[in-house]
């Protein structure tokens, strides 16, 4: 199986011969990629080099002059180094574009904590306006790159290496998709969390809702899931900042009694390198740490 940042630079290179208002700007990273794509379409797809702010700033330009641009980097370089100009230059002059992450949380730990971006998503939810998508497989990716770049608004496209084993249908319009039903509770996984939750929660009496795009919260899901429950204890499982959503769920119950829990990665920095299965153990995302916290919360 291709990876998702795979699958975005195929995608988006064909992408680039169908849409003659597409842009791919660049910051080295995945340049490579889009060597073929750049040579056929040297005025849409622009490197900036190791540049990050001007990156941004020159993707809302192009969406200034009419264009769709889709800005691509590694997501602590996407989001967080140049947040002023996501915030000022898409945000504030109310310009469209589709922001495209790679490297996740700790896709890659040898880059140390300079490439891990566990707050991208809890950053962007102090703007207005943000679309935020997190795919759990390189075809649910392709979908939701290619709803992105047909519209108009601004959006975020979160890809890590780590996946689900199957694909599953998904939109840009879906609500939070129902995988499994249950009663005595709810768990809400999140793009490539899910295959984890699926074997953490196996055999256990709780609904699971699968979350591919994060921002706008499915509120109205997530209420009718917990309301056929006995009790409204509502757990996300998010392959980012825990309790990231923590807040948006607890507004969508606001006038139940319920209890939520944000499991995701932890605020402390793990400083050994270490492999993606050792971090997700270490912030107990594996399947053996979601059940243990799962089943403790529920009192299963």
């Amino acid at each position: 199986m291709d990876t998702m940042r795979d699958r975005f630079i195929s995608t988006a290179s064909r992408l680039l011969d169908e849409e003659p208002r597409l842009a791919v700007v660049l910051a080295d990273i995945s340049a490579d990629g889009f060597a073929p794509a750049a040579r056929a379409h040297p005025d849409r797809v622009i490197n900036v080099g190791i540049r990050e702010q001007l990156l941004v700033g020159a993707g809302a330009g192009m969406a200034l002059a009419g264009m769709r641009p889709v800005v691509h980097t590694f997501a602590s370089f996407l989001v967080e180094r140049p947040f002023e100009q996501v915030k000022l230059d898409f945000g504030h002059q109310g310009v469209g574009g589709v922001l495209v992450s790679a490297g996740g949380s700790y896709d890659w730990p040898a880059g140390g904590f300079t490439h891990m971006a566990p707050g991208d998503v809890a950053l962007l939810d102090t703007l207005d306006g943000w679309t935020v998508h997190v795919p759990g497989h390189p075809d649910e990716a392709e979908a939701l790159l290619r709803d992105a770049v047909a519209g108009e608004g601004r959006v975020y496209v979160r890809l890590s290496l780590q996946a689900n084993r199957e694909a599953r249908p998904v939109s840009a319009t879906d609500g939070f998709i129902p995988v499994r039903e249950g009663r005595l509770g709810t768990v809400v996984a999140v793009g490539p969390m899910l295959d984890g939750v699926l074997a953490a929660t196996e055999g256990l009496d709780l609904t699971v809702l699968y979350a591919t795009t994060v921002r706008p919260f499915d509120a109205a899901g997530v209420r009718r899931a917990a309301g056929v429950t006995n009790a409204a204890d509502v757990v996300i499982v998010e392959p980012y900042l825990a309790g990231t959503s923590a807040a948006a769920a607890g507004e969508a119950l606001a006038d139940l009694p319920h209890r939520v829990l944000g499991l995701g990665v932890g605020r402390a920095e793990l400083r050994r390198y270490g492999t993606m299965g050792e971090h997700l153990r270490a912030h107990g995302l594996d399947p053996a740490g979601l059940r243990e916290r799962i089943t403790g919360f529920l009192r299963l």
